[in-house]
Parts: structure tokens; sequence; C-alpha cells
């Protein structure tokens, strides 16, 4: 079996669009939540989301091609171009054949289908774009990546909801490591800040209405939480084998060594309340990377600032962890970003992979009075130095998908 590493990054978030930007802001416990500005917010109960600030994709593709893609696309392949260029890939000297592309996402080119729908109501079917079709589908990211990389190898569009990201990262993970591929281009992308999903999720009574303090509105763990925070982005690893990337000098960040993935079987959009499913895919990913539980140095919580969601994630991690768990940092990212949906898991990845880097844990904030069924160290309010080797990161899905990665740092 081949070990499996992973040697870049990219990222478009509301923090940042680029790695160094969004990892800072991350540290310092920034918020990326403001005021809806995209459409007119002013009938729905939610007005604020994690949006995407200072994103051309004109200047990045060209008008001509960027009007040819949803925002989804434009964020997998702006974020892809920086994971190439970090990875330091040649692709004249990379065997295309055994290259990639695992990129998902959960709405696809819902702007796009709004729009157009739209368009349909007031002008009639003569007015529909020829290019709706190829610009709404989920597999468009996966497909345009590959296109322009030349990547001919396998290409997958996992949907798995909000699991979307870790999904794409194990089942790359394993495909190397089975020798099946040399280099795949994983994640998630998600661009669902429209006029109709905030309806629906705000309808649905799973948003936070915080309005008035968008900073504050995501709150994981917190007793005064009232929802998840919708927002948009995408996260980009390049995996490779460690073979591959010795020979050609590449810097490794961490390396894979465990998922896994299970399904709650129970409810369309609730997790399980005992966290059952969330327990078998952390235990799955552990008993596949070959660690004892007491290893874990630090979790990256799902952590969506819901109720049940919160539970249930605690429950698991108590579980599995049992009296370990309460001597185990566990960080929620959510908690400044928002739930980027499809995109979460994968710009959650490219965080912890920072976090082994760097030995630094960015914080929960806005954990002010912590629930007392929540009763973990969710590394409220700072960052945290740590001495790290090995982290996992827990991502669930609407559907009851479950999927968990394991990390470890790699010595340069």
């Amino acid at each position: 079996m081949e070990k499996v590493v992973i040697t870049g990054l990219g990222v478009i978030s509301p923090l940042g669009n680029e790695v160094e930007l969004f990892w800072n802001r991350l540290v310092h416990g920034e918020s990326g939540i403001s005021a809806i500005d995209t459409f007119d917010a002013s009938r729905h109960k939610t007005k604020i989301a994690g949006i995407v600030r200072d994103f051309d994709p004109d200047a990045l593709f060209g008008r001509r091609e960027a009007r040819r893609m949803d925002r989804f696309c434009q964020f997998a392949l702006a974020a892809t171009e920086q994971a190439v260029a970090d990875a330091g890939l040649d692709l004249e000297q990379t065997d295309k054949e055994r290259m990639g592309v695992y990129v998902g996402s959960g709405t696809g080119g819902i702007q796009t289908l709004l729009e157009q729908s739209l368009l349909l109501q007031e002008r009639g079917p003569e007015r529909i774009s020829p290019l709706l079709v190829p610009m709404m589908i989920t597999n468009m990211a996966a497909a345009m990546i590959s296109i322009k990389y030349g990547a001919v190898g396998p290409v997958l569009s996992p949907v798995t909801a909000c699991s979307i990201g870790n999904t794409a990262i194990g089942e790359a993970y394993r495909l190397i490591a089975s020798g099946g591929a040399d280099v795949i281009i994983a994640g998630g992308t998600e661009a669902a800040i429209t006029d109709i999903s905030v309806a629906s999720f705000g309808n649905a009574t799973a948003l936070s209405t915080r309005n008035d303090e968008p900073a504050k509105a995501s709150r994981p763990f917190d007793v005064d939480r009232d929802g998840f925070v919708m927002a948009e982005g995408a996260g980009i690893l390049i995996l490779e084998s460690l073979s591959h990337a010795r020979r050609r000098n590449a810097r490794i960040y961490a390396e894979v060594i465990g998922y896994g993935a299970t399904s709650d079987a129970y409810h369309i959009v609730a997790t399980h309340p005992d966290g059952s499913g969330a327990y078998q895919a952390m235990k799955q990913a552990l008993k596949e990377a070959n660690i004892a539980p007491e290893e874990v140095d630090v979790i990256s919580a799902h952590a969506t600032s819901t109720e049940v969601g919160d539970w249930s994630e605690t429950k698991a991690i108590k579980k599995l962890f049992e009296e370990h768990a309460y001597r185990i940092p566990v960080t929620a990212n959510k908690s400044m970003t928002g739930h980027m949906l499809g995109a979460a898991s994968a710009v959650e990845a490219v965080a912890l992979v920072k976090s082994l880097e760097k030995g630094i844990i960015p914080p929960t904030i806005n954990l002010d009075h912590p629930d007392p069924i929540c009763d973990l160290d969710y590394v409220p309010q700072q960052a945290r130095q740590a001495r790290l080797q090995i982290g996992i990161s827990n991502s669930f899905g609407f559907g009851g998908h479950n999927a968990v990665i394991v990390l470890k740092s790699h010595p340069q």
C-alpha cells in the first residue's frame, strides 16, 4: 500500500481567497459573517451569511470564460489554481493518465438555475441559455478542473451534502493508497447563498436570525445559539503517493492515514441524536489509521451551531474517546467561516493541515455561555499553541452522511 501525502492547498472563503490570509484570520478569531448584499434579503428571516468578498472571476478567467461558469465552478477552479501552484506540480512531467480529480458540490449551479428559471417565466423558452445544464450540474467543477489540467485519470464528483470534502479526500486517499493513481486534486466547492436556498433553510428554522450581530451569529456549543449561518467557498488539496512526491522533491504538508464513512440511516435532515453514525465513522477512521484514540491530538469538529448537531457530535466524541475526550482540544472553524455546505470539510481539512504544520489550534469563537451538555475543551475564544502530530476532521451531511479523515504531521 502506498502512503498518501498532501502537497498543495487552495482556499476561497469568507475569510480570504488565499491560504495564508484565510489561516491568519482564522487563528486570530475573526468572523467572516456579514449582511447579505448579493440579493434583496429584506423579506427573509435571515439576512446574514458568510459571503466570499473581493473575488473577481473576470480578472481570473477572462469575461467570456467566466460567464460560461456558475460561481461554484469559478471558486473550484480558483482554489485549484492555488493548490497546483502551491504543490509545485510540473504538469509536463506528470503522467496525466495517473492524475485524477475528486471534487464535489452539494447544490451545484443553483444560482444559474434560479436565474434561468426566472428568465423562462418572464421571456419564454427561446431565451434559455444552451449552457444552462453544463453550468448547473454538480459534476462540472470536477470536469472543468480535469479539462484545464488535462487530468484523464479517475474523475469523481461526490455528493454527500455537507461531508463532500472529506468524502472526496477519503476516497482519493484510498485510490492512491491502492495504487490506482499518483495524484488526485480533491475537495469541495459551494455557492449556494441565493434567494431560494436562504428562504428554504430559513423556513426550516435552521438558520441563525442574529441579524444585528453577524459576527456573533455562528455559536457552536454555546447555549445561546439559534441555528447555523450559510456560507460559500471552496477548498482544494493536492494528494499524492509518497513515492511520487519524493520523486519530484515536493514539500509535504501532512499525511492522510485514515478515513471512515457511515450513514445514520435515520432522517433526511436531522443527525441521529445519539451520535451513533458519527461515532462509527470516527471509529472506522482510527482503525484504518491503526492508531489508538489516545494518540489523537486535536479534533476539527463539524459543529454547525445547531442544538442537536452539537449535542450528538459531543456524545460521539465522548463515546469513542471516553476519559481522553476531555483532554483533546476540539475546534469549530464554522464559528468564524459559517457553514460552507459542500465546501466546508475541504476548507476545514486545509485548516487542519495548517494546524499540524504550525502547531496552532484555531479558536472556537462566540463560546460565551457553554451549553452544559457540551462540556469538552472547545478552545474557546483564543487560538492555542500545542504539539500536534495527529488530527481528525469530522463532517456530517443531510441524509445522514458521515465522513471522517485522519491526518498526521509529516517531518520535513
